[in-house]
């Protein structure tokens, strides 16, 4: 049975670029930490958009250009690049990613349990965790607070909160 460790969109636009807080400065030395530290297997996503990102639904409703593919805002953190680079990486559109989720799916007979680390916790942390809880209700899925951030403390309590009602645990 193996463990994962999913991080969540922990690139330069999420944390010191174009919507970066000081929140998700904040969890880059715990992120980093766990993952040194994990046994099991690591998987990164990338929040991933094109230069036409203004006349997309998600551009309108949120008019800041981020994470465009071939950016410095796009890449992982310098802090993170060396254990992405050994990971597998999964470059997603909007909010939660089905490729993801259908990958860990087709090997759901080996995994113990997935656990979830990154940004933005009430953006695309929940919408992850909320997918693969859909598609693996009997798999633990774990989410470590201390290692998110959410566009606002009050919205990454909330998220959490949202994922506790829904039988994610929440460290």
């Amino acid at each position: 049975m193996e463990k994962y460790l999913l991080v969540i969109d922990m690139q330069k636009d999420f944390v010191d670029g174009a919507l970066g807080t000081k929140e998700a400065e904040a969890i880059v030395s715990a992120a980093a930490g766990k993952i040194a530290g994990f046994e099991g297997t690591v998987i990164f996503t990338q929040d991933t958009h094109s230069a036409d990102y203004l006349s997309t639904q998600e551009g309108k409703k949120l008019p800041v250009e981020h994470c465009i593919l071939g950016t410095e805002g796009h890449k992982i953190i310098p802090e993170l690049r060396e254990a992405a680079a050994s990971s597998k990486v999964f470059c997603k559109g909007t909010f939660g990613s089905l490729e993801l989720m259908e990958y860990l799916a087709s090997r759901k007979d080996e995994i113990e349990s997935i656990e979830i680390i990154g940004l933005c916790t009430d953006i695309c942390v929940v919408s992850n965790a909320l997918l693969l809880k859909a598609a693996m209700p009997e798999i633990p899925i774990i989410v470590d607070s201390k290692c998110c951030a959410g566009v606002t403390p009050k919205k990454h309590e909330a998220a959490l909160e949202t994922m506790r009602s829904c039988q994610i645990e929440v460290i």
